[in-house]
């Protein structure tokens, strides 16, 4: 089966040329996607030098918005969606997240920090199937009726999905890996704020039913 990453990604300038290059050197992937959703820095850049196929919105739509972007825009048939600003990943990684799919195990695999920092681990201990770091068949994101609109909720909608219709998920332990979190891409205050509606959007969704 062919295999795509989709990555959205929003001024993450810093750490998008390292994610995108670590996907690269998978044998088993065919092809990298990164959308980036209203950037106004390097990021569509350093992506596509570092061999990424990029896809430009001119406006942020929402990360649930610029993964199905990047969804539609390919023909693979299972999709690893990583985050833009992880910290620490490896081939090996992205391996133990696709294999299990690829190879019929599971319908889901959902990635979770460990022995990463303290703050992002913890948030992943506290709610473990919000990540952003999953893989799973094309086919079951067609089934879903709001994923495009979904803002940060996007993990607990897929999750949910899942869940619903009695799929298989199995969390997969991801060693020595975070991400950059919003205070210190924004400041104290802005990112705080900004973590706060996350954390609210991902209430907001988790209550919702699929159409």
């Amino acid at each position: 089966m062919k295999v795509a990453v989709v990555i959205p990604a929003k001024n993450e300038e810093n750490t998008i040329g390292d994610v995108v290059r670590v996907c690269k050197a998978v044998s088993i992937i065919d092809e990298v996607i990164v959308v980036s959703d209203g950037s106004d820095d390097k990021t569509a850049y350093l992506a596509n030098i570092s061999g990424a196929k990029v896809i430009e919105l001119p406006e942020n739509i929402g990360k649930g918005g610029a993964m199905m972007v990047g969804v539609n825009n390919t023909e693979a048939e299972v999709i690893l969606f990583l985050d833009a600003d992880l910290i620490g990943l490896t081939i090996n990684h992205v391996n133990d997240l696709l294999l299990p799919v690829l190879n019929g195990e599971v319908e889901m695999t959902v990635g979770v920090f460990e022995h990463g920092r303290l703050a992002t681990d913890l948030a992943q201990v506290i709610a473990p199937y919000l990540s952003g770091q999953r893989a799973l068949k094309k086919t079951l994101l067609m089934q879903m009726s709001n994923l495009d609109v979904t803002r940060f909720g996007v993990e607990a909608a897929l999750t949910r999905f899942a869940k619903d219709q009695g799929m298989n998920l199995k969390k997969v332990l991801l060693p020595n890996m975070s991400h950059v979190m919003k205070e210190e891409k924004l400041g104290l205050v802005k990112g705080f704020a900004a973590r706060m509606k996350m954390y609210w959007e991902i209430a907001l969704n988790a209550n919702k039913k699929e159409d």
